[in-house]
């Protein structure tokens, strides 16, 4: 069985939001549920089957922490947090 962890960034494999990357705010079985921030809000989580992502093996530490102590994080977080994976026009590091 795959592992999922809060905090983990994950890939949509599909539907509409394929391709979208997303943080992973709970794990209930096969389920997990999922933020980006702009589409998917803290507050109506994308709930999606585990088999529907690509997995990777970041993970973001604050919120991860954040959300296992119980502390207040918000969509801003959640978006600057994934800002890195998105494709950015000619941008260069």
């Amino acid at each position: 069985m795959n592992e999922y962890t809060i905090g983990q960034v994950v890939f949509s494999k599909s539907g509409r939001d394929k391709g979208r990357p997303f943080i992973v705010i709970k794990v209930d079985k096969q389920y997990l549920y999922l933020v980006d921030g702009s589409l998917r809000k803290l507050e109506k989580p994308k709930k999606k089957k585990n088999i529907h992502v690509q997995k990777t093996h970041d993970i973001i530490d604050h919120i991860k922490k954040n959300i296992e102590e119980g502390k207040k994080i918000t969509d801003s977080d959640i978006k600057k947090a994934l800002k890195k994976y998105y494709p950015s026009s000619n941008k260069k590091d």
